[in-house]
């Protein structure tokens, strides 16, 4: 039977194992292993190579496969499908040379950089594209980057040396081996002082959070003051534990503590290390303005550390803290450090409020005792501090490149907070920031605008137009293309 498709390619013939679907698969509809469904018509024109070949196209012009992904392959792909590996391989072929994919040896298939083009202007009444193709969202690492070979070394050992009562119900502060770890760690790169007795880990700092806040307002606080810039997300978590949010006044100093005397809230939330997301750390005598209120007035000042290894241009600021422990509630997180999915965080308390916090949290809301125990496994084994040097270098290379694109090719646009962290705020012409986030998506770039993280209320001496840039967040292959789009929405 004479087998050849497309311009004349000579396909081997096909085996029983090759045509073999899988019981019960659905080829119209099938999960791919690549993190996205594809929709893939069996009973169109061209058959399956035709409907695959369509499918992976949608699914690059629609930004679910990123310039730079591997896909699986032809094998892999033709086994969760349900059909033919050499109509997998045919399709591969055909989208190579219509410029859609590359393939190298060693490397395997890839999505093309350049495989979506430029969209067109929208035309009126014309629906805007859905999901963008780059994202620079702020708080967010590079996930491709996760150490994925170490970690699993990590694990194994923890699960190997792991006692038998660890993988019972377990401590709900945590595990004893990570709070001796983050103990040990926070007090070397943070300053922060603590022991294990005072740790508590949590399903990340949303978790924390939430729990303080309802600790908090057991014991008679109404009202936590946050900064004027913010997540509503964090000032919602507050909101649902009864409590109020008035914001502190933002001016060229940044977040004014000693506006503290006049709100009078039981407690404040700050990110003195870095402000997010403004990038500026809080200065000195505001963060002694803010101790002094809270040793006078029994308030308690809520430290959220977000990315405090990141320093670049400066000396690392240490934590709050280390001023006032019994005083402050430090609050840290794997989440900028690793990765979110991890859902690890941990609080640092006073020694009064430990027991507190463990009437609220309870042991319902632990945390897995493996991933713990992986997580302390990687700590003391310097695992974690390799990587973070890694991203280190990595991120500030980001950062630079950035910096040295605006002076080229936007020299208009000014990057502020910059010495530390995983974003920058570029500060726009006045009026014109939600038309750059407009011609920004336009290039397939999902970008932040500085309004996003103000309050409604917010206490400021100017507002300005910005752009809040999660640098950290692309991928090493998809970073040149997303800084490029950057550039091209730019005034």
């Amino acid at each position: 039977m004479d087998t050849r498709t497309g311009a004349g390619r000579a396909r081997r013939p096909r085996t029983a194992a090759d045509d073999s679907e899988r019981a019960g698969d659905d080829p119209t509809t099938a999960r791919a292993g690549l993190g996205i469904d594809l929709h893939v018509d069996p009973a169109g024109p061209g058959g399956l190579r035709k409907g695959l070949m369509n499918a992976l196209r949608e699914a690059v012009r629609g930004g679910r496969l990123p310039p730079g992904t591997r896909l699986p392959s032809s094998r892999t792909l033709a086994v969760d499908l349900g059909i033919a590996r050499n109509t997998v391989a045919d399709a591969y072929a055909d989208l190579v040379a219509e410029g859609w994919l590359t393939s190298r040896q060693g490397s395997g298939t890839r999505v093309a950089e350049r495989a979506v083009p430029l969209p067109e202007p929208p035309a009126r009444g014309r629906r805007e594209p859905g999901a963008p193709v780059y994202s620079l969202r702020p708080g967010t690492p590079d996930l491709s980057a996760f150490p994925r070979a170490e970690w699993l070394k990590a694990a194994r050992r923890a699960l190997t040396d792991a006692p038998d009562e660890a993988l019972g119900y377990d401590d709900p502060r945590g595990r004893r081996e990570l709070r001796q770890a983050l103990a040990e760690y926070l007090a070397r790169a943070r300053g922060v002082r603590a022991d294990p007795e005072r740790i508590v880990v949590c399903s990340g700092f949303a978790q924390g959070l939430l729990v303080l806040g309802r600790t908090l307002r057991r014991l008679g606080v109404r009202d936590v003051a946050v900064e004027s810039y913010g997540l509503d997300f964090h000032r919602g978590l507050l909101r649902d534990s009864g409590l109020g949010t008035p914001a502190l006044p933002w001016g060229a100093r940044g977040s004014d503590t000693e506006a503290l005397e006049l709100l009078a809230p039981g407690a404040v939330l700050l990110t003195p290390g870095h402000q997010f997301p403004m990038g500026v750390p809080l200065r000195p005598e505001r963060r002694s303005a803010a101790v002094d209120w809270a040793r006078r007035t029994g308030g308690l000042i809520v430290e959220d550390d977000y990315d405090g290894e990141f320093r670049y241009d400066r000396q690392p600021v240490g934590a709050l803290q280390d001023l006032d422990p019994e005083r402050v509630v430090y609050l840290g997180t794997a989440s900028k450090s690793l990765a979110p999915g991890l859902r690890l965080g941990w609080m640092v308390l006073p020694r009064r409020l430990v027991p507190e916090i463990m009437r609220d949290k309870g042991p319902g809301w632990g945390c897995g005792a493996l991933d713990q125990l992986t997580l302390a496994e990687f700590i003391t084994s310097g695992a974690y501090d390799r990587h973070i040097r890694l991203m280190r270098t990595r991120y500030r290379r980001r950062r630079d490149q950035l910096v040295a694109a605006l002076a080229e090719r936007a020299p208009q646009v000014r990057a502020t907070g910059i010495a530390a962290g995983l974003h920058a705020v570029l500060e726009l012409p006045a009026g014109t920031e939600q038309s750059v986030i407009r011609a920004a998506n336009w290039q397939g770039l999902s970008v932040h605008g500085l309004a996003e993280f103000t309050r409604p209320d917010a206490i400021l001496t100017e507002r300005r137009d910005a752009l809040v840039v999660g640098y950290a967040a692309p991928s090493e292959s998809a970073w040149p293309g997303t800084l490029d789009a950057l550039c091209r929405a730019l005034p």
